[in-house]
């Protein structure tokens, strides 16, 4: 599983290798010279560099993946929740000791040798919090790196081959569980700013613009404040959000509106289409990406 990445632990050295190498003869520094980038990149979340030590058919599945699915993947990298600052240096041996720094957490990473089969190389690496003095938080894990092109990219995490495309189907649906319940919420919050706003200025809003920040000045008619900015231009969490009076009348409680909540790419942030009728009852289908109706099922 995806979860799981970096929990394999590995305490064997694969079976059938030649003892370590030397030498490591590519132009990126050969496979423990790749390893570096590839966490150095893990740590800063720069998906730029990332993505250069990833094979033709990861990188491909990666170009793919929502901005918040490539954070994730990289955080396992390095077992941190936020972009740290990396320095390196070497321990008595001479092996690569790497640490990732955030404002609360430093991970340590040292790789040892490295161990060559013909174009695939395999290195071990030891990965722990470095304010842990028990040991308790050390994980043991063989990375492993194939030469494609001339050039070392990441092959397997632990004991899990690292195929993108594979895992990709499962990232997508847990992301899309996630965005799906984040619209319902998102439509049942604009339906409450609609209320507070009819409530203070006994009118409805006649755009979801109405109750946005204002740029200047204290809150007004024009911009209510209620919502903030990316929110009142209609997009919120992977969605389109949609608002329409229902009638020609604004004025007092007997006014209606509808809401409406589409995906903002269809199969990527969200499959259901949701949509709140006049008299506030939720509905959702897969409308393949169009507005939803009230002829839809009732959401319970």
């Amino acid at each position: 599983m995806a979860a799981n990445v970096l929990s394999q632990e590995s305490t064997s050295k694969p079976s059938g290798s030649s003892a370590s190498a030397p030498s490591e003869t590519t132009n990126s520094g050969g496979p423990s010279g790749a390893l570096k980038a590839v966490l150095s990149a893990a740590c800063s979340e720069n998906q730029t560099e990332f993505v250069r030590f990833l094979t033709a058919r990861n990188r491909e599945a990666f170009s793919r993946m929502t901005p918040p699915a490539r954070v994730a993947l990289m955080k396992r990298f390095v077992l941190l929740n936020e972009p740290g600052k990396l320095t390196a240096s070497a321990n008595p041996a001479g092996r690569p000791i790497l640490r990732c720094q955030t404002p609360d957490v430093t991970t340590e990473m040292q790789i040892g040798g490295t161990e060559l089969r013909d174009n695939i190389a395999f290195l071990p690496m030891e990965l722990r919090d470095a304010t842990d003095t028990t040991g308790a938080s050390v994980h043991q894990i063989t990375m492993g790196l194939v030469r494609e092109d001339g050039e070392w990219k990441l092959l397997s995490l632990g004991l899990l081959l690292l195929d993108l495309p594979a895992l990709e189907m499962e990232w997508d649906a847990a992301e899309i569980e996630a965005s799906e319940r984040d619209a319902i919420e998102a439509l049942k919050k604009a339906s409450a700013a609609v209320e507070a706003y009819r409530n203070k200025y006994l009118r409805l809003p006649e755009s979801l613009a109405n109750l946005g920040p204002p740029l200047h000045g204290a809150a007004n008619g024009e911009a209510a404040g209620l919502l903030d900015s990316d929110f009142a231009n209609g997009m919120k969490n992977g969605y389109a959000i949609r608002y329409v009076i229902v009638g020609a009348s604004t004025l007092g409680a007997p006014a209606k509106y509808e809401l409406a909540a589409t995906p903002l790419q269809y199969g990527r942030t969200g499959r259901r289409s949701f949509f709140r009728d006049s008299n506030g009852v939720l509905h959702a289908a897969d409308r393949q990406g169009a507005v939803g109706s009230e002829a839809d099922p009732k959401v319970e």
